[in-house]
């Protein structure tokens, strides 16, 4: 089911009815309301298995290097962001902001704010566990997802040279993760939490 949204959201953005879910996976409309509720409920579903996805490599009480963490999380964040699919859904939620404002802010809220969000409860855990230096988990949360986009998601908007390889991603993605290790790197020892 989440996956038949997700392909019509590629298609409608936030033109999307329950009539148009209901034809595509061959059911009715009032199934899919005794099941998921309303569209925003179904919407809300289909948003966080996106942020769950997004987010899957940052399990809390891993004893992974850090770096081999964030470095997994970034790959995987920056594959999941190019498949045309999201690309296509992200443009078009874009495009229809300006027409859609609550809706707007809702999916924002859903998808974009809950990854920020994930990542900040984990780093705030890494730090808990004195592997990072302490700082503001939000802020951190916010610059890793800036960095790890760079501007190559606008060069795609606007049709010119991007990352258009997972290697060149992952080049990227290593580029990133580095420069943010060294910006919150490890607290001296005997020290803790210490900035």
């Amino acid at each position: 089911m989440f996956d038949a949204v997700g392909e019509l959201l590629a298609v409608h953005g936030m033109h999307l009815s329950m009539d148009a879910v209901a034809a595509h996976v061959g059911c009715s409309k009032q199934t899919l309301y005794s099941r998921y509720g309303c569209k925003n409920d179904l919407l809300r579903l289909v948003m966080q298995q996106h942020v769950a996805t997004t987010t899957a490599q940052l399990t809390k009480g891993d004893s992974r290097p850090l770096r081999q963490i964030l470095l997994e999380f970034a790959i995987q964040y920056l594959e999941h962001r190019n498949q045309p699919r999201i690309r296509q859904t992200a443009q078009l939620f874009a495009a229809g902001a300006n027409q859609f404002h609550e809706e707007a802010r809702t999916l924002y809220n859903l998808s974009g704010e809950a990854v920020r969000s994930q990542i900040a409860e984990w780093l705030q855990t890494e730090m808990a566990r004195g592997r990072l230096i302490h700082d503001d988990p939000h802020f951190m949360a916010e610059l890793l997802i800036s960095m790890l986009a760079g501007q190559d998601f606008e060069r795609q908007r606007f049709h010119v040279p991007h990352r258009d390889t997972p290697e060149k991603r992952r080049r990227w993605a290593e580029f990133a993760i580095d420069a943010f290790l060294r910006a919150f790197p490890v607290p001296p020892s005997g020290i803790p939490g210490l900035r």
